[in-house]
């Protein structure tokens, strides 16, 4: 007999899950929506199975969201190995080359920490999802093949160095997405004449996340075990991802001629930009764009009767 099928339930919001080590981000999602039993689910960047932390899941209406999470500044907390580097430039990859670690004094790794603050180029690494000529690079290594990439322009907002031992280095790292903090630990170590590769990754917050509450993993499962309103109960509203922007408040006429797809006046609004939209009852409506002439464009609705 073939076994009955789950029955899916609409779903709509964010969960700020504090990824387990081990998990890709595609299994933590997929053993997530699974125990929400959701109908459509989707997360906003990958992390390494190594790495831990936050990972914000968005389900239902709320996916529409999602892209703008993916485009987010990130904050990291690593630490790096010194000394030997790998193919990967993690644990998890093979041993390349062992050098002896130089004796570091702060001053020196303050230095070399300094130079990769503010705009840099990165070029990612051979073990990222990234795409060449159709195939993932990841898929490419694998079969032992290298291919050239390109570099690219990334942000490193904020590098500290928060501890270090004869042969480790705990960093503090906030930045621009796209960045790979294998790489950024891998051309540091390069940079003390050592090597370097990662052995601890933890995502601490993403924009507008800062510090945030997270659920694991575990009391998901617990909460289901209680049932759906229980699940439903650690849900965030999917407007709290973008907290951080400008908001318009429509009075009914307005909210009733943007949901139809137009544009509307809306006096006193200063700045162009992408905006949260709310109706009458504090209903958010989705995503706004204030336009040069004043009006503001609808761009990504939410369906109305799964807003609230």
């Amino acid at each position: 007999m073939s076994k009955p099928r789950i029955q899916r339930r609409d779903v709509h919001g964010l969960i700020l899950l504090d990824k387990p080590v081990g998990y890709t981000s595609n299994q933590a999602l997929q053993r997530v929506k699974y125990l929400f039993k959701a109908k459509k689910a989707g997360h906003t960047g990958s992390l390494d199975p190594l790495a831990t932390g936050l990972l914000p899941l968005c389900f239902g209406e709320a996916t529409k969201v999602s892209a703008f999470l993916l485009d987010a500044d990130k904050q990291y907390r690593t630490v790096c190995r010194l000394g030997v580097t790998t193919t990967t430039a993690d644990a998890e990859g093979e041993v390349i080359e062992t050098l002896p670690v130089p004796e570091l004094d702060d001053a020196r790794i303050e230095t070399v920490l300094d130079r990769f603050r503010g705009p840099i180029e990165q070029v990612p690494p051979m073990y990222s999802a990234l795409k060449h000529q159709g195939q993932r690079l990841y898929d490419l290594a694998r079969k032992g093949r290298e291919v050239e990439r390109a570099p690219r322009p990334v942000t490193i907002h904020q590098l500290h160095c928060l501890a270090r031992t004869a042969d480790t280095l705990t960093l503090d790292v906030s930045c621009s997405k796209g960045t790979y903090i294998r790489t950024l630990v891998e051309d540091i170590g390069r940079a003390l004449g050592c090597g370097a590769h990662v052995i601890e990754l933890r995502r601490v917050g993403l924009t507008p996340f800062e510090a945030p509450r997270m659920v694991t993993l575990e009391q998901i499962e617990a909460l289901a075990e209680q049932g759906p309103e229980a699940l439903d109960a650690v849900l965030h509203p999917a407007d709290e991802a973008l907290r951080h922007w400008p908001e318009v408040r429509l009075d009914a006429d307005s909210a009733f001629y943007l949901a139809q797809g137009q544009a509307v006046f809306v006096p006193g609004l200063a700045r162009t930009g992408w905006l949260r939209v709310y109706g009458p009852g504090d209903r958010f409506m989705g995503i706004g764009e204030l336009q040069d002439d004043g009006k503001v464009a609808p761009k990504r609705l939410m369906i109305p009767s799964n807003s609230g």
